[in-house]
């Protein structure tokens, strides 16, 4: 019986083979232009990509996963989140690899912001292989696409021109060129192409500084190919079999459809199997991320908060084409319990509602791992009670670990991760009534003598044995000594979490006594 195809991964892995047939290796593709930080929205695609790619490769494909720095492209605006924006203003309409990196760091501001996201994406497990597009065209590799791009100049203006409306339609007395220069002397992209010889030969003039100049593609490293053209030649290039895009690229008409034309009717390529990828939001900043403008939560951000095999989650567990919002709010606390359920149900803990569910919910884990399945189901507890021992014990995590009995060596790596970044988001992020330390001065409150009574008798009476009770139990140990001493109950919780944390309310109380100790709140409450 054949295997039901239940994630999307696989469909689309299927569906790649089905239209590509057997191929000797399968070649899938992201890419982006280094032009400023490069943002979660942006990693969706090439997250979107690996998934495919692991798919394929558990289906016994070979598969070559590239990733496109376009870093030959233009420097059109200087984002709000650099250093010496005056610096890099002077570098407005140069091409992106000859802007200086003005953090000091690496050998251009591109370069930068690529050993940034290179440095970064093995931690989630992504190893492409990274192709430099500077590089590239400098090296005169795409010579003889650029000259088929020339000379198929009214074919390609036409398969522009199919889709747009007569008021946006290239006029046919205006005349088209596929490709951009970057001026030798001034190195901006102010330039007019003049003229083309049929072969290798292009003349262009650069309006800012004057020069013209007869470029030839096979030595020139000033010439490159437009976008709508560039995307395509690199299809046929690469011998690419699939590349996913993003809705502004997928609209009707938009980037993508012309691109499939020009792929399949001047480089004699069909255009790789593609789907729509949503963009993903953020909570509590409004609209579209956006590289140039500087305002963005880059994956070393969102790593700060989410295991990695969460932040693969996230996009592994959401169709692509759907829209979903990255929070760094209280809903941390359902993301990281949705995780642990899909964990329960992957691992046979908790049963799935079918078996359809189940398999599903299995693939999602399995893809959402950084490697390979763990030999052993991680260890978890409810990640708000996590939370609470991190906070009881200041922050740290040897002193939690170590609270833990039932915690094996070879589950603690993964343990102290998700510790790491409980602490990170607890002390950056989380809302202030849900932060809260435990007192260690040695100062009694005034409370009522009702209350100060109260206080006396749980740490005479409850205290001593409280270690072999059970939260029920104790729960109710505490509504009889609010009845004891003639307070209503919710009166004696606000006293007791302002003795112990000086708040009016914590995390639930009995849970919270047994999770602090008998002997931690002997010690708070002896002032009393």
């Amino acid at each position: 019986m054949e295997q039901k195809l239940l994630h999307w991964a696989d469909q689309t892995a299927e569906k790649i083979i089905r239209e590509r047939g057997d191929l000797e290796v399968y070649t899938c593709a992201s890419g982006i232009t280094p032009s400023g930080t490069v943002h979660i929205g942006n990693f969706r695609e090439i997250m979107s990509v690996d998934l495919v790619v692991r798919a394929l490769k558990d289906r016994g494909k070979k598969v070559r996963f590239i990733y496109s720095w376009d870093d030959y492209d233009v420097f059109r605006k200087v984002p709000q989140n650099m250093p010496d924006p005056e610096t890099l203003e002077k570098y407005l309409r140069f091409p992106i690899t000859m802007v200086p990196d003005t953090f000091g760091r690496d050998s251009s501001y591109a370069r930068h912001h690529e050993v940034d996201v290179e440095s970064e994406l093995p931690r989630v497990g992504i190893f492409p292989e990274y192709l430099y597009q500077a590089e590239r065209y400098r090296s005169n590799m795409y010579a003889e696409g650029i000259k088929t791009a020339l000379q198929n100049r009214q074919k390609i203006k036409d398969c522009l021109n199919r889709y747009r409306d007569e008021a946006h339609k290239i006029p046919d007395s205006e005349e088209y060129w596929p490709t951009a220069a970057f001026c030798s002397k001034c190195h901006k992209d102010t330039t007019e192409m003049v003229s083309y010889d049929g072969e290798y030969g292009l003349t262009y003039h650069c309006t800012s500084c004057g020069h013209t100049e007869t470029a030839d593609l096979r030595t020139s490293k000033e010439i490159k190919l437009g976008w709508r053209v560039d995307w395509p030649m690199r299809w046929a290039f690469e011998k690419t079999v699939f590349e996913p895009a993003g809705k502004d690229h997928h609209s009707q008409g938009g980037s993508f459809d012309t691109a499939k034309l020009v792929s399949q009717e001047v480089f004699n390529w069909p255009a790789p199997v593609t789907f729509r990828y949503d963009f993903i939001g953020l909570k509590g900043l409004p609209g579209k991320m956006s590289s140039s403008k500087g305002a963005v939560i880059s994956l070393p951000d969102v790593l700060n908060v989410y295991q990695p095999e969460i932040v693969r989650y996230l996009f592994a567990g959401t169709r692509p084409n759907t829209e979903f919002v990255i929070s760094f709010d209280l809903d941390v606390i359902k993301i990281y319990e949705d995780y642990d359920k899909t964990e329960r149900i992957a691992w046979g803990v908790d049963k799935a509602k079918n078996e359809d569910v189940f398999a599903k919910e299995r693939r999602i884990y399995e893809l959402s791992q950084v490697g390979k399945m763990p030999e052993k189901m991680p260890y978890q507890i409810p990640f708000r009670h996590l939370c609470n021992l991190l906070q009881i014990h200041s922050g740290n995590i040897e002193q939690v670990m170590d609270s833990l009995p039932d915690l094996e060596e070879s589950q603690k790596p993964c343990f102290e991760t998700r510790c790491k970044c409980a602490w990170y988001w607890i002390t950056q992020c989380a809302p202030e009534d849900f932060r809260f330390s435990l007192v260690e001065e040695d100062k009694a409150l005034e409370f009522e003598p009702k209350c100060r009574q109260a206080l006396i008798k749980i740490r005479e009476e409850i205290l001593p044995g409280m270690e072999k009770t059970d939260e029920k139990t104790l729960s109710q140990g505490l509504y009889a000594v609010a009845e004891e001493c003639g307070i209503e109950p919710k009166t004696l919780f606000t006293t007791v979490y302002q003795a112990l944390i000086r708040k009016d309310q914590g995390p639930r109380l009995a849970n919270f006594m047994k999770s602090i100790g008998a002997e931690r709140l002997e010690k708070i409450l002896s002032v009393y």
